[in-house]
Order: structure tokens, then C-alpha cells, then sequence
């Protein structure tokens, strides 16, 4: 950390010899065009997969057994996903997709779409968002069925009594008591996707163009690929800077709406 402190402030030309840059690498990384768009691209990025996998998980958790052997099936059906290496999450997808020999790539093929994630920007979306469903909606899965799971039955049995629709079990008791897990999956998944690396450089490489070149491969394209340690340096922070304010934002916001319903 405190050497991508030092290289963010100051420049060098080897040797080991190093140049006070003060925050000229940080205003050139605001400044740049390059920075924003990929910047827009995350958080798109972020807003679709949340807005996908908050209810998808919910309603999957919804549907699973609470008792019987069938809990421990579910449970572990929804983990696997999660066990598996975000590289290897990208080559089954970068397999999966392909129109040549992937089952994904043709089916949509087959039914009369020109699928190619490689050419195609809109595709390449389409198979990066679809990938990140796969591998994480299992994550909001577990921790909404934790959420259910502990809800004591004694509100089920007023509900019960009280002639209330599933939909007003949902609204009114289920709902409400999976909140704080909630709470931690919508960070978890920001933060995550967020960051996403691995799996779409793995598919796309950032591509076709830049459609795909999210925040952190534009940070690795410009530390590896350019070797312009002082900017890298310096949008790694900013980087670092965005995740936590936006975290704390919503965490502090959901934090005070939760206090205010108790009240």
C-alpha cells in the first residue's frame, strides 16, 4: 500500500530514481476521458448484476425447503458455483459462448441470433453480466435462505390465523426480517462486481474494443501494458476511494432507513 502511496506522488525513469510528481497523476487520471468511460462501465456493470441477483436470489431462496433431506441438497447445489476459481468461471464461459463449439453460443445461433461475444459489444455485455449471474446469485441465495430460515415460526402461525395472502407474508414478515442480509449481499455484490477482474479479461480480454474494459483492467492495461506506474498508482487509490465512499454511503443510508422503520 505505501508503495503504491509513493509511486502515485512521484515519477522515475529507473534507476531507482524517483521524482516528485505531487498530484499531477491524479489530475491527469480525473481528467481522462479513458478513466470516465470505464468508470461508467462499472457502474452499469454493478447496477444491472445487482438489479438481476437481489431478486433472483431472493426468489430462489423463497422456493427451497426449510426441512427434510432436501436442504442439504440445495445448500450444496448452491454453493458449487461459489467453489469454483473465477479464471476457471471465465474459461468455461469463454468456452461455453463460443458459437463454434459452445452450447450457449449455439443455441442463440440456432434461434436465429448472430451471437459473437468477440465481435459484438452487445454480446460480449450479454456473456460477461450472464457469467457474473451464474457464479454469484448462489451468494444472495445463502444468505436470504439465512435470513428466511431464521424467522421464528410463531409469525407464520399469526399469518396463518390472520387469513394474510403470500404475498403479505412476503411484504410484511419475510421481507422485512431479511433486511440486515440483505444488506450485506447488495454490498458484497457491489463491491464485487465493482472490482471484477478475472472473469471478463478471461472472456474478453476487455473487448471487443473497450466495451468491456472495466476499471480494473484499464488499471492493470496501464500499470503492465504501459508500464505508467505513477498513474496506475494514482487511479488504484481513487479506485480504492470510490468502492469505500460508495460502500459507506449505502451502508450508512440502508443503516438509518432500518433504524427509522424500527421507530
Amino acid at each position: 500500500l505505501m508503495t503504491v502511496v509513493n509511486y502515485s506522488v512521484q515519477d522515475t525513469f529507473g534507476n531507482n530514481e524517483f521524482f516528485w510528481a505531487g498530484t499531477q497523476w491524479f489530475e491527469e487520471v480525473l481528467a481522462s476521458e479513458r478513466f470516465h468511460q470505464a468508470l461508467m462501465r462499472n457502474l452499469i456493470f454493478s447496477a444491472i448484476v445487482l438489479a438481476i441477483e437481489i431478486p433472483l436470489g431472493i426468489a430462489v431462496a423463497l422456493t427451497m425447503p426449510k426441512k427434510g433431506w432436501g436442504v442439504s441438497a440445495c445448500l450444496v447445489t448452491m454453493s458449487l458455483p461459489l467453489l469454483i476459481p473465477w479464471n476457471v468461471v471465465g474459461t468455461i464461459w469463454q468456452v461455453f459462448g463460443r458459437g463454434d463449439i459452445g452450447l450457449f453460443g449455439r443455441a442463440m445461433n440456432a434461434i436465429g441470433w448472430d451471437y459473437n461475444y468477440g465481435q459484438d459489444p452487445f454480446d460480449a455485455w450479454v456473456t460477461v453480466i450472464l457469467m457474473d449471474v451464474w457464479h454469484w446469485t448462489s451468494l444472495v441465495v445463502l444468505l436470504a435462505y439465512a435470513g428466511l430460515v431464521s424467522i421464528p415460526d410463531a409469525y407464520y402461525q399469526a399469518a396463518k390465523i390472520d387469513g394474510a395472502s403470500r404475498w403479505a407474508v412476503f411484504r410484511y414478515i419475510q421481507f422485512p426480517k431479511m433486511g440486515r442480509v440483505l444488506q450485506i449481499a447488495v454490498l458484497l455484490r457491489f463491491m464485487d462486481s465493482f472490482m471484477i477482474y478475472t472473469e471478463p479479461f478471461v472472456v474478453t480480454g476487455g473487448g471487443p474494443g473497450s466495451s468491456t474494459t472495466f476499471l480494473s483492467i484499464d488499471l492493470v492495461k496501464t500499470a503492465v501494458g504501459q508500464f505508467d506506474l505513477g498513474p496506475a498508482a494514482a487511479m488504484s487509490i481513487i479506485y480504492f476511494l470510490i468502492v469505500l465512499l460508495v460502500s459507506w454511503v449505502f451502508f450508512t443510508v440502508t443503516t438509518h432507513a432500518t433504524a427509522d422503520k424500527r421507530s
